[in-house]
């Protein structure tokens, strides 16, 4: 099943995907993570990638980042092959994981500055964004403190301005406001949105789902590495026959156990 979906602004003017997925699969011996998934993701869009765990959310992501080697199909970013230009790609891309992993002897600082020397990033300009952005998150009090003594959401905002530090035009996320408490929930979704208002597109994996309803523009539905349903969040609810005012989580239980 094939998705496109673009922003209110590309209407008038299209702009190339940012991300483009073709039949990509994914075999582990007789197990399918992932069957012939297909879709497009363009500029200033929020895809959702929903489902269980073992729905095929993170193996996707791995496949788009060239972290894994597909079965069949193949994904592109900008025109790079994934997999054979996964390094090229790399350099197109944020990612947040689910459990960020961080050197716990350094600081937060230390750690985004490795992270721009690693990238070959201008140090100043670098930190320029990179202060503007700790900034939304109400990060900037916390950047001094040793990684090591993180809570789980700290890392994962630590996570998201290493994602930015290059001004990536896709970002992948896995989970991102998991493990957040409400307000640094929020701050993470307005600060998702002003991406997307700058044109970058989003591909986020989550089983939140009243927090995909409330970001996401479109929504695949997976289900054991099959891709059960697409479209909006409106689209999604009437496809399994449910009114405006249902839930999310109500339509996409009745769209997995449909015959």
């Amino acid at each position: 099943m094939a998705l496109v979906i673009q922003s209110s602004s590309d209407s008038v003017a299209p702009r190339p995907a940012v991300l483009r997925v073709d039949g990509l699969s994914k075999h582990f011996g007789d197990k399918q993570a992932v069957v012939g998934l297909s879709c497009q993701v363009n500029p200033g869009v929020i895809m959702g990638l929903i489902g269980p765990n073992g729905a095929g959310k993170t193996t996707t992501i791995k496949l788009i980042l060239g972290l894994l080697l597909p079965s069949a199909g193949r994904a592109e970013v900008s025109g790079l092959d994934c997999t054979s230009e996964s390094l090229r790609v790399r350099e197109l891309v944020g990612y947040v994981p689910d459990e960020p992993a961080f050197y716990e002897f350094l600081s937060g600082r230390e750690t985004l500055d490795f992270a721009c020397e690693i990238r070959g990033l201008d140090r100043h300009s670098a930190w320029d964004r990179l202060e503007a952005l700790s900034a939304r998150l109400e990060f900037s009090q916390d950047l001094d403190q040793l990684v090591g003594g993180y809570s789980h959401g700290m890392k994962k905002k630590l996570a998201l301005l290493l994602a930015l530090a290059h001004a990536p035009r896709l970002l992948l996320l896995d989970e991102p406001t998991n493990g957040l408490d409400p307000p640094s929930a929020r701050l993470v979704r307005e600060l998702l949105s002003s991406q997307v208002a700058d044109g970058v597109g989003i591909l986020l994996s989550t089983h939140l789902l009243e927090m995909a309803d409330r970001v996401c523009h479109s929504l695949m539905f997976l289900n054991k590495g099959h891709l059960i349903a697409a479209g909006t969040p409106l689209e999604l609810r009437g496809r399994a026959g449910l009114g405006t005012d249902a839930s999310l989580e109500d339509a996409f239980l009745r769209l997995i156990t449909a015959p």
